[in-house]
This record gives C-alpha cells, structure tokens and sequence, in this order.
C-alpha cells in the first residue's frame, strides 16, 4: 500500500476528488459524471465551474467522506451502453377482445391469464376466453389529494400462484377484496386506513402455502389465511401500545423474493425519505412477531419512491433510478439485499420493470427492453411490444382485441 494522491495510506476508491475535498470539512460538492459508464468525480462548486480542475485519486475514506457532502446534484451524463442483438424466444398472437380496466389488471393464472374488466373476472388460454362473473369494486371515499407528482387511484389485480384467490386493492388508495374463485365468496375486505395512501401502491402480495400479505394500516402489515381470512399475525404496533417497535414509515408496494423468504417494500419515512426496506420473511411466520417493525434498510433516495423494482436473485435488488436526488436518474442501482450495500449500476433503463434469470426486462418508450446487468447494457429491443404481465418468462401484451406472448429462450 502506497500514499495516494489525497495524502493518505490507505486503500484506493478507484475514483478522484478535487483537491478541496480532502479534509474533514470540505465543501458541499457536485457528482460529476466522467463519460465512461456510470463512473463519477467529485467537484466543490468552485471547480466543477473551472476548465482544469486539480482532481486527486482518492483513498476510500477521502472519497466516502466526500461524498457525503454530495448536495448539489450532478453534472454531465452517464454512459448509456446498447448493445442490441437478435433476441431469441417465441411468439404467439391470437385474437383476444378482452380489455383489462388498466394495465395493472392482468395477472398470470395456470394454464393462461386472469383479467379484471368491466363485467368481472375473465379467464383467458392459449384458444379462450371466459367470463366468470361480476365483481363489486371498493369504493374509495374522496379525501384531498396532497401535493405531489399525479398518481393516478385505481384498482390492480393479484393472483394466488395456484390461480384459486384474485385480491383487488386500489393503488393510492385505501381498500381492497380478497376472493375464493373457487367457491366464489369474498374472503376479506381490506383497509389501511386514509392516512397519505395516495402517496405508494396498496401493499399486497400473495405467498405460497395459501397466504397473502397485506397492508392493514399505513405503517402495518398482516398476514392472513387466504381461505378464511383469518389473521395470523396479531400484535400490538401502535405507538402508546408499543413503541419499542412502532414503525415511523408508510409502506409501499410488496415485492416476495424469488422463494418468498423475503419481502421487498419500497416505501418512505418522514422528512419524506424514500427508504426500500426488506422485511425477513421467513423469521416472521416462524415466530418473530415483530419482523416487518425491524426490516432492513437498503438505501436513502432523497424524495423520490414508488419507482420499479425487482429481485434480481434471492441476494439481489434491482432499484430503478441512480442517485439520492430527485429526480433519480435514468438507470438502475444493484443492492444487496442482506446489507443494502451499492453492488453495481448502470444508467438507461426506465419504465416498469421485471427480473427473469439473470435479466432485466423493461417496458419503456422504445419498446421492450432487455438488460443485462452484468453488462451494464442493453443487449435487445422488441420496438412495438408493450407487455402488462408476466411470469417465469413469459410476457403478455392485451390491446387492440389482440393477445401477444413473448417467452423468453428456454
């Protein structure tokens, strides 16, 4: 081990920082892209206006001290990598004059699709398609919208794996319905209460074993047996009841992990923060009452949350969106699940996103994209398909009274 330019002996951070930012109270100070991938400088005001700054390989100290102090935003662009080629995989279309109410209304069943429309639930296969019956919406009570990017209320559609629950909640909003389509009978109604709802998506998730997962107030989840409803995990959170474990934060939209040891959620903590946290999953139905009180914290994101994200493996998640500034950019961080450490990132993607076997797969303006996050890079495009579902690789697109499947090479 040498002594770096910064004047310290200690390990190298493989970045620079101006030579402002090498002493314990530096400045505030940009993040200045360098043009090669997602790298970045960090410049004090004063030199990121300068032609010729004098910038120092930085010792990990140096530049994790430093960056700290990271207020002021970025400067320049990241290196967007497209290296687009044939994609392989298999086509089927076939006539489908079904239309979900939104495009959060198409879930994956055995054998096909479940579709939430107008008249009710519809099954469709790979030849038909069916109605059900009716189902009755919640009705939302009409409450001021706080200020805030529009996020429009609406219902989305959850399937059990085994295709025997449908839940319908209302993202931004307060209720929900669990039901049998076996027996069809509602299992539960769902409320978590008004509290800022219209901040985050309505969480809930189905597990396996015939359980679902569920917000019952803006900082508390349950869980419940989906035959009968009942809860399964009592226990006291409010603040005078127990304050060892009351939770200052609002949940968001549920995420399990590839085998539903873990729970992602991607909500925010007030002043606001946007905080992802993983909830051990596991620890809470064996015993640990107290597991969605203590999740793990994976990052800080300014004032920015409710944006994609997915499990990239079991030990990996994929945040949509670089940076602790709002707004994030374009692009995607890699965390650790077990620690929240940054484990890689690249910049382009945007859009809603979905993980299968080691890729990332994302609707956004161009097309679908694919993404390969050891890469860095986009490795295809599929210009014209705009998907709204997904399992094990398969992708469906329901428009213009036409189904399109895309599955991905075996």
């Amino acid at each position: 081990m040498k002594v770096l330019p910064c004047g310290h002996l200690a390990p190298a951070a493989g970045a620079r920082v101006c030579a402002h930012l090498t002493t314990d109270n530096g400045p505030a100070c940009f993040r200045v892209f360098t043009g090669i991938r997602t790298r970045f400088d960090l410049l004090c005001q004063e030199c990121a206006g300068s032609t010729a700054p004098e910038l120092l390989d930085a010792c990990v100290g140096c530049f994790d001290r430093a960056e700290e102090l990271a207020h002021l935003g970025w400067r320049g662009s990241p290196e967007v990598l497209l290296r687009d080629r044939e994609l392989d995989g298999t086509w089927a279309t076939r006539r489908c004059p079904v239309r979900p109410l939104n495009d959060r209304c198409l879930a994956p069943a055995p054998g096909g699709w479940l579709a939430l429309t107008v008249d009710g639930f519809v099954r469709i296969d790979d030849e038909d398609q069916w109605l059900l019956g009716p189902v009755v919406l919640p009705e939302e009570r009409d409450v001021e919208r706080n200020d805030g990017p529009e996020r429009p209320r609406g219902p989305v559609l959850h399937v059990s794996r085994d295709g025997r629950f449908a839940a319908i909640v209302s993202d931004y909003g307060q209720y929900g319905t669990v039901v049998d389509l076996a027996e069809w009978i509602t299992v539960l109604d769902l409320d978590r209460d008004w509290n800022d709802n219209e901040w985050t998506r309505f969480p809930f998730a189905f597990l396996d074993g015939d359980r679902f997962v569920a917000a019952t107030d803006s900082n508390r989840l349950d869980v419940f047996d989906a035959a009968t409803g009942r809860l399964l995990t009592e226990r006291p959170t409010t603040r005078e009841d127990n304050p060892e474990h009351y939770l200052d934060y609002y949940f968001g939209a549920l995420l399990p992990s590839p085998s539903g040891r873990e729970l992602l959620t991607d909500g925010w903590a007030w002043h606001p923060v946007g905080i992802p946290l993983v909830i051990d999953c596991a620890a809470w139905l064996a015993g640990d009452r107290h597991a969605p009180e203590h999740g793990r914290h994976l990052a800080d994101r300014g004032n920015a949350w409710d944006t994609p994200i997915a499990w990239l493996d079991e030990n990996t998640v994929a945040l949509q969106g670089m940076g602790s500034d709002s707004p994030l950019l374009d692009g995607v961080e890699l965390r650790e699940a077990a620690t929240g450490h940054l484990a890689g990132s690249f910049a382009g993607p945007s859009g809603r996103m979905w993980a299968h076997d080691g890729l990332l797969y994302v609707a956004a303006e161009p097309g679908f994209e694919v993404w390969d996050p050891a890469e860095g890079a986009r490795i295809g495009l599929l210009e014209g398909f705009a998907p709204i579902a997904h399992r094990d690789g398969v992708f469906a697109e329901l428009r213009n009274d036409q189904l399109r499947i895309w599955t991905t090479p075996r």
